[in-house]
């Protein structure tokens, strides 16, 4: 590793240590019944995933932002707030406790909502910025 980038690692670390605590914050303010929903990490994900459309169309407008604010934000915070490992594990808790169609119905309405955050965030924010620039 160069010198360089231990500042990147830094800002990772700090990022996903803070991305995952307010994670785990969110489970316990929004814990799952055995057999139930996981709706904490659903709109977590759904979250998570609709900020980072966000900071990814501001990131592009900024032009070039100090070097580490993707990996601190993007990699980092965003990063330890969404988690496909716990999504994962949910579905295969929710199809060993006997609730089959719950799971499938969260195996794929998770990625259909991630990715769906993910455009209109970007999208709602591209549109935000066109509004603000001089001349509209």
């Amino acid at each position: 590793m160069r010198g360089r980038d231990w500042p990147v690692l830094g800002a990772v670390a700090l990022g996903g240590g803070t991305g995952a605590l307010a994670r785990y914050g969110v489970s316990v303010a929004w814990p799952t019944a055995p057999g139930g929903f996981p709706w904490a990490t659903l709109w977590t994900n759904v979250l998570g995933c609709a900020v980072i459309g966000v900071l990814l169309v501001l990131l592009d407008a900024a032009g070039r932002p100090h070097r580490l604010v993707r990996p601190f934000f993007g990699t980092g915070v965003l990063g330890g707030f969404t988690t496909f490992s716990t999504f994962a594990v949910d579905v295969r808790a929710l199809v060993g406790e006997g609730a089959p169609l719950r799971a499938a119905v969260y195996l794929v309405a998770t990625p259909a909502a991630a990715l769906t955050a993910v455009a209109l965030g970007a999208w709602t924010t591209g549109r935000v910025l066109d509004r603000r620039a001089p001349g509209r």
